[in-house]
């Protein structure tokens, strides 16, 4: 098997000499440049083409995120942020990297004598040589992040027509992403407004770490609050909670929200599925569940459950789908009533919600 390419962008000679170290002990992985600025990447990108490229946030002259808009715009490459997990500014410019195109997002290594450090040096290589996989297409300049693998204005595809909306009203939205579900999940709640009259619970595959700064981040882009779900806490309409990092959310009875430490599910935790079959045990025809893109199949039995008891179920469609994955899954078993691309997935979900809140 032909080793992945990859390109190390980091500033700091020592942590640049550590991630050399560890990608050059995975003989799946092939260093092929390692360089110390975003000026330097984006002049060697075209000469040594990696399949992936590691990428620091706090770059000197063109930061992380400029180079990442840079390289999606001009030579799509998939990139794997490392960042620094404690420092809220990083974290914040590693969402915005993943909304203009970065794939995914990992703590950056520290000391190879530290407790933590295989388990944060394996995590790089596995997410390395998974995102090399994922294809990428050209980003759109600043201001057009939304764009997804189509033009949706363009689109001509036909999908699941809308279910009839004069059943039970809802009572709960969950929604749920893996792979490119930042941007996507902002999207889809940013076109809630804030009289939006359901509780949004939302399952994030991202490392522990980054689940707060995550939250935050989401926080600041989209209208309704938005904050870590806490075991034993009532949803409230209106809020948006997202599982905390490691931890299960599920739907108790009352609308009561427990945090769980249960086994994974689907190699997953939180588990998509398991915050679906929640809402099908406990909302049944109220809930709404929505699945976003992903890798894997993590939802797609739990979309089925709830789509059993009666629940409308969204999965995303293939043509806005960073990783057609997870709602491909949810289409194979049938577990979607409506399949729809990214941008129009807001607006159903405000009329499942509130037939009277648009036209």
């Amino acid at each position: 098997m032909t080793p992945v390419r990859v390109m190390l962008v980091e500033d700091s000679l020592v942590v640049r000499e550590l991630l050399r170290y560890i990608v050059s002990r995975d003989p799946r992985l092939e260093l092929v440049a390692a360089v110390a600025s975003g000026e330097e990447a984006l002049g060697t990108l075209q000469t040594v083409r990696p399949d992936v490229i590691s990428m620091d946030i706090r770059l000197p002259g063109i930061d992380g995120l400029e180079t990442t808009r840079r390289i999606m715009a001009e030579q799509p490459t998939p990139i794997v942020v490392i960042a620094d997990s404690v420092e809220d500014s990083s974290l914040r410019i590693s969402m915005n990297a993943l909304r203009a195109g970065a794939l995914s997002v990992v703590e950056k290594p520290v000391a190879t004598t530290h407790a933590g450090y295989e388990a944060v040096a394996g995590e790089i290589c596995t997410q390395l040589r998974i995102m090399a996989q994922v294809p990428v297409i050209r980003r759109r300049p600043i201001g057009t992040e939304w764009a997804g693998r189509n033009s949706l204005a363009a689109f001509s595809g036909s999908f699941a027509a809308p279910a009839d909306l004069a059943g039970q009203a809802p009572s709960l939205l969950a929604i749920a992403a893996s792979t490119g579900g930042p941007p996507a999940l902002a999207r889809v709640i940013g076109t809630l407004p804030k009289t939006f009259p359901l509780p949004v619970l939302v399952v994030q595959h991202m490392g522990a770490a980054f689940m707060e700064g995550f939250a935050n981040w989401l926080d600041s882009v989209v209208a309704l609050p938005v904050s870590l779900a806490q075991d034993g806490e009532r949803a409230e309409p209106g809020r948006v909670y997202v599982a905390p990092g490691d931890r299960h959310l599920e739907l108790g009875s009352g609308r009561v929200l427990r945090v769980v430490d249960t086994e994974p599910v689907s190699g997953q935790r939180p588990a998509a599925t398991v915050l679906f079959r929640s809402l099908a045990r406990q909302a049944g025809a109220a809930g709404i569940g929505v699945l976003l893109t992903g890798m894997g199949e993590d939802g797609a039995v739990g979309l089925a459950d709830m789509h059993r008891a009666g629940a409308q179920t969204v999965a995303e469609h293939e043509s806005t789908a960073v990783v057609y994955g997870m709602p491909a899954a949810a289409v194979r078993l049938g577990a979607a009533r409506t399949i729809l691309p990214l941008d129009r997935i807001g607006d159903h979900v405000l009329r499942l919600a509130d037939p009277g809140a648009r036209p």
